[in-house]
């Protein structure tokens, strides 16, 4: 299975997504509402994996569905029943969070326990797909993030709330969800702060090493020259 380019997926006010293709740099934003959208296009067997910034405790939803080449006509149809796409899901650790077989238009949902940046990849297992679609696939995806992954309709439905207090349910999400996000940049700041002062503590090191091993050559070379001047004499 060749591995395709990975993807990072960076945030905006309302949310966006960066996507880079195989030899030029993809980029499809949709900033709205927390909900990040794009398509892309994926050869047989092939991955293709996005990086999403998740902070701890956190529902994340995707969902996708494929489309197929048509040769005859030339544009993208909907996938037959038969393909099968399959979700892989891992943490900032690279333990695997979610691994599970789909069709060809599916879901898929994890919570995050671990702050940081969860890999997402996709990839076909069907080899009908050379035959059919000229081993061209285009995937649609939409992930959503938080509170964003909550169906409130359906909450509303299930637990019988009204208007008002589906809107307050709503607006605690929301403040749940920026706490959480506070912590994780609280959380990434603090990473940073340890990383830029072991980097310092390094090159501090390393100066104070420089600047030994010049003074031992200094040394030597005076004691060198010492001595050579003195047998120049004595000859």
């Amino acid at each position: 299975m060749r591995d395709g380019p990975r993807a990072r997926v960076g945030r905006c006010p309302g949310g966006w997504r960066r996507a880079m293709g195989r030899p030029a740099v993809l980029l499809l934003a949709l900033c709205a509402a927390g909900a990040r959208g794009l398509y892309f296009h994926i050869g047989e067997t092939e991955k293709r994996c996005f990086i999403e910034e998740i902070p701890d405790e956190t529902m994340v939803i995707g969902n996708y569905r494929t489309q197929m080449w048509d040769k005859q006509k030339e544009v993208f149809l909907p996938s037959t029943p038969g393909l099968g796409m399959h979700v892989e899901v891992k943490d900032p650790e690279g333990k695997v969070v979610l691994s599970r077989q789909y069709g060809s238009e599916g879901r898929f949902t994890f919570t995050s326990h671990t702050p940081g940046d969860h890999q997402i990849c996709l990839h076909s297992n069907s080899t009908r797909m050379a035959l059919f679609a000229g081993g061209r696939l285009r995937v649609h995806l939409d992930i959503q993030v938080g509170e964003h992954a909550n169906n409130y309709p359906e909450i509303a439905a299930k637990d019988k709330l009204t208007e008002l207090q589906l809107r307050a349910r709503q607006l605690l999400d929301q403040v749940e969800q920026i706490q959480k996000e506070q912590d994780y940049q609280r959380y990434r700041e603090e990473r940073f702060r340890l990383t830029s002062e072991s980097t310092n503590q390094r090159v501090l090191w390393w100066s104070i090493a420089q600047t030994a091993i010049l003074i031992l050559t200094g040394v030597w070379q005076m004691r060198h020259l010492k001595s050579f001047f003195e047998a120049k004499k004595l000859v």
